[in-house]
């Protein structure tokens, strides 16, 4: 042992450093038979493994392993021989196959072998049972040909020489009946030849040997000993060899089932029977019922479950008490009859994620299976949808179903449907079962975008920086995902006016905001007009449309422009007044004009103090604010001077307010004659044509056709794009023009004097709810149009139109509706030649 550790731990360190370490490759398999002596020769091992013999004692071959105890090399000549006791039955016990795994060792160089050694069985072993006797009480009556079951023998060895036959001793009433399954099983009855007779011979012994298959076979042997039994000569006999009864599986403990009977001639104990059940088996269901012992009544002892079985076999002994009783047996079917205690089951197998809402009818959505346990009616299933819902169930193929489409889906109305179905047996009473689905429906792009108005209406201050946000474009599209990703453009049919709105405008394409390009001027662009689509990503993308009307609000970014025959501040102008003229007498009348509109156009005249002082004409001369006439304050005295310069100031009313001034000197003349002569360009009513009323009339006409067409194209837009009301324009406080529905009452008011009239729209101080505001077509009509909110009282007339001084003799004023006012100055003019609403002042 000491030898062979050193000789481990040097194979162990030394592999690594000198890699001398190797084992044989090939296999080499010996045999020995077991039992052999030691010192038996096993096989040349030097020889198999091509060791030169004067090799042998230097390398020192032995045996090692687990095995070594067994073998052992002679170290000269190299034979395997036995060295100890190999026995088969106590290193395999009884497997077919034997062998030992063993290994051998070399030095210089360092070589370990592995070789197997197989054991051949030899038949050491004799059979043997595992009692040496026994007893077997047999009735005298037994009939011929009943069998008694003998122990088996056993064998340690294998193969062919295990057990092989059995041998019954010499008699005269038993004979052996061997039954061999195979190899390994091999057993023996008795079988009794002729009835046996208690009073001849009460005690038969036998002898039983069992013989292995070597030659020559070893035997074990067993005695068998026959008590043969004294009993009665009649067995108890059924009324029926078969029983059959029903019950039901909901029936209770106690319940009785039925009663089997069986009789017995003979006396005594010998005639009284006790009934039990026989369940060799060990099956639980005959545990489920009972049997009294003396009456033979059968009662329900468990629960019973026709799902689980649906009959049970039972068999009933009836053995009598005699000394050597006698039983007989019967058979007892019982069926369980089905009640309906199982309500039908749902499974789903298979649902789909999502269902598309443009799905066909019939379109499978689920498979459903559904199961009941019960049978006939109880198990006879109906299966629906509690709510209305536009599915349907379809049954498929017995109890198998599938959830179809049975109606229109909308996503955008119902997204997701929670179906109840509903399991439904015929039992009485009915029992069912319901499972709840839900279903979504995917989305399709079946839904255009939307805006909120048909028209959408923008107002935008002129002289507005670039690039500002004047409006931010919505739309609203029910569809989901990409269906509802809108993308805002600009269309317009017409290039013209496409070219305009691009140079003036753009919008977002993602954000839908509308930005300026350019800053807007209200002189020479009032209105843009454009069409705005909203489209969304779907495939096939759909869109929808909305009119945008954007609105050019008037600034006060023009100064009063003076009129002729007057010119601006730094000319010469000059009028004459008698000398005898009386206060209010008429000495001039300033017209002005502003490109502006609404309050930035309204214009009022004051007389402003000249340059250096002096003159004294705001003592002597008045002007009207809203005529621009300029009077004199009263009659002339001696200390007035001979020329009086004024300076009338014409302001609008924007914020900031923007004025112009014109100077007049004004010279008083002692001679009636002077005076004709100095009036010269004083307006009369006559028949001439002179050159100013030429220019003004041109004038007005040119402003009248610009504001006629203006009324044109808001009348033309307003009856295309009409929702409840006709489309009117209001003019704002601010003095631009704008779309409302509430009103403002104007009062006209026209002079007397023929020279010093003029007509003047002034808001009525107290209007109604619901004012009416009044326009002048052509032909001295009034007709009405559209009003502003009378929530503010304005301190100025607010409506969008060219507002001039006073006209001279024979002038004209144009109205901002389309119509020309007329003769402001006629004498034979009366109200009621106007429309309503109108006033003289």
């Amino acid at each position: 042992m000491k030898l062979d550790y050193i000789l481990r731990l040097w194979i162990y360190y030394s592999v690594p450093l000198f890699h001398l370490w190797s084992v044989a490759s090939a296999q080499i398999v010996y045999s020995v038979t077991e039992e052999s002596s030691p010192g038996s020769t096993v096989g040349n091992l030097a020889k198999d493994l091509h060791l030169h013999g004067q090799d042998l004692e230097l390398r020192g071959l032995q045996i090692s392993g687990p095995n070594a105890r067994y073998l052992e090399v002679n170290a000269k000549t190299g034979t395997l021989v036995v060295k100890d006791r190999i026995d088969r039955e106590e290193l395999c016990s009884r497997r077919a196959k034997c062998s030992l795994e063993v290994e051998a060792i070399a030095n210089a160089p360092l070589n370990l072998y592995r070789f197997e050694l197989q054991i051949v069985d030899i038949n050491d072993n004799a059979p043997y049972f595992r009692l040496p006797a026994i007893v077997l009480n047999v009735s005298e009556s037994a009939f011929a040909g009943e069998r008694f079951t003998l122990p088996k023998a056993f064998d340690a060895d294998v193969g062919s020489y295990a057990v092989k036959s059995y041998q019954l001793s010499q008699n005269e009433h038993f004979s052996l009946d061997v039954q061999n399954a195979g190899e390994q099983s091999m057993s023996a009855e008795l079988v009794l030849q002729r009835a046996l007779d208690r009073e001849k011979q009460s005690v038969i012994e036998l002898t039983l040997t069992a013989l292995d298959g070597g030659k020559p076979a070893q035997t074990g042997t067993l005695q068998v000993t026959i008590l043969v039994q004294d009993v009665n000569d009649n067995i108890p006999i059924f009324d029926n060899a078969l029983y059959k009864a029903t019950v039901t599986e909901d029936a209770p403990r106690g319940t009785s089932v039925l009663s089997v009977h069986a009789r017995d001639l003979d006396e005594g104990l010998n005639g009284e029977i006790r009934y039990s059940f026989i369940n060799h088996d060990g099956d639980s269901d005959v545990d489920k019922f009972a049997i009294h012992s003396v009456t033979g009544e059968i009662t329900v002892n468990g629960e019973l479950d026709h799902e689980k079985g649906n009959a049970v076999e039972v068999r009933v002994q009836a053995k009598d008490k005699g000394s050597n009783s006698r039983a007989s047996y019967c058979k007892i079917l019982v069926e369980i009859i089905d009640v309906n205690d199982n309500a039908p089951r749902i499974s789903v197998t298979s649902l789909v994620d999502a269902v598309r809402e443009d799905a066909p009818a019939d379109t499978m959505v689920g498979l459903l299976t559904v199961k009941d346990n019960d049978t006939d009616k109880n198990g006879v299933v109906t299966v629906r949808i509690v709510e209305p819902v536009p599915f349907k169930i379809k049954n498929t193929y017995k109890n198998h179903y599938s959830l179809v489409v049975d109606g229109a889906l909308d996503r955008e109305q119902v997204s997701k449907y929670t179906i109840t179905i509903s399991a439904s047996d015929e039992g009485v009473p009915s029992l069912s079962s319901t499972s709840v689905i839900t279903v979504h429906v995917s989305d399709i792009n079946d839904n255009a975008p939307r805006f909120g108005e048909p028209v959408i209406h923008v107002f935008v201050k002129e002289n507005s920086p670039a690039g500002a946000l004047i409006y931010t474009m919505s739309a609203d599209d029910p569809d989901v995902g990409e269906n509802a990703k809108i993308f805002f453009s600009v269309i317009n049919s017409n290039s013209r006016d496409d070219d305009v709105v691009r140079s003036n405008i753009n919008i977002d394409s993602e954000t839908g905001d509308i930005v300026t390009l350019q800053s807007f001027d209200y002189e020479t662009l009032k209105t843009l007009e454009f069409k705005v689509q909203a489209a969304d990503r779907g495939v096939p993308p759909l869109s929808g449309e909305a009119s945008v009307n954007v609105f050019i609000l008037d600034e006060n970014d023009n100064s009063p422009g003076i009129l002729p025959p007057y010119s601006e501040h730094g000319s010469a102008n000059g009028e004459s007044v008698p000398y005898s003229a009386e206060a209010g007498y008429f000495v001039a009348k300033i017209r002005a004009v502003d490109a502006d509109s609404g309050y930035n156009a309204l214009l009022s005249y004051h007389l402003s103090e000249p340059k250096g002082g002096g003159g004294g004409g705001d003592e002597l001369f008045r002007i009207g604010s809203g005529t621009g006439e300029i009077r004199t304050k009263r009659r002339m005295s001696d200390d007035d001077l001979k020329s009086h310069p004024l300076v009338v100031l014409v302001c609008d009313h924007g914020e900031a307010s923007l004025s112009a001034t014109v100077s007049i000197d004004v010279l008083v003349l002692e001679s009636t004659a002077d005076i004709r002569t100095q009036f010269r360009h004083v307006p009369r009513k006559e028949e001439s044509f002179s050159r100013f009323h030429l220019y003004l009339l041109i004038a007005i006409a040119a402003v009248s056709l610009v504001f006629l067409l203006s009324l044109l194209a808001f009348v033309a837009f307003k009856c295309r794009g009409r929702t409840d009301g006709a489309p009117m324009i209001a003019a704002h406080p601010d003095g631009s023009w704008s779309y409302s529905q509430a009103t403002q009452q104007y009062d006209v008011c026209l002079g007397s004097d023929t020279l010093k009239s003029d007509l003047v729209l002034f808001p009525s101080p107290f209007p109604p709810g619901e004012a009416e505001l009044i326009s002048i077509h052509g032909g001295d009509t009034f007709g009405r149009t559209q009003t502003l909110p009378n929530s503010e009282k304005p301190k100025f007339p607010n409506s969008d139109w060219r507002y001039s001084a006073s006209l001279r003799a024979g002038g004209v004023m144009q109205s901002p509706y389309g119509g020309v006012l007329g003769d402001a100055g006629s004498p034979g003019r009366s109200g009621s030649e106007l429309a309503h609403g109108i006033k003289r002042c």
